[in-house]
């Protein structure tokens, strides 16, 4: 098993159909779930699932509701960025997350590999998202 970031494959074809709305205020709503070691997510995922996610205080299953930003364009790549989020006073561990649309069905949008596991003991368990930049941002179409 492992965790691959990725922006999700069936994503991309449903961008090119219409079918997420990044409008901050009035598109959809979009989550942030973490995911343990053991988690099986990759460019593959089409759906949010249970199967490996993480658990214990100050986290509930399916995670947070992300803050979204509409989107941009920084020189010639449509930028997306969201709000950093803390699972605040949280005793958990994570080794990655998958951010999904859960207006429309729980659609995978992508998957972040943090590298190692990241552990919270009693504290904030805060996701810091990149500058929404041509280079950085967590979804970028160029």
């Amino acid at each position: 098993m492992a965790i691959t970031s990725a922006v999700c494959n069936s994503f991309k074809q449903e961008i090119l159909v219409g079918t997420h709305d990044f409008t901050a205020g009035t598109g959809d709503t979009f989550k942030v779930a973490l995911y343990l070691s053991t988690a099986n997510l990759d460019a593959a995922t089409t759906i949010y699932t249970v199967t490996g996610e993480t658990s214990g205080a100050g986290y509930s299953a399916g995670g947070e509701v992300l803050t979204s930003v509409t989107p941009a364009l920084d020189g010639n790549s449509a930028v997306c960025d969201f709000g950093d989020i803390a699972f605040n006073n949280a005793t958990i561990t994570a080794r990655g997350c998958l951010i999904y649309n859960s207006t429309k069905a729980n659609r995978a949008v992508c998957v972040v590999n943090f590298g190692s596991d990241q552990i919270s003991t009693g504290g904030n368990f805060t996701l810091v998202f990149p500058d929404p930049t041509s280079s950085q941002a967590i979804i970028r179409l160029s």
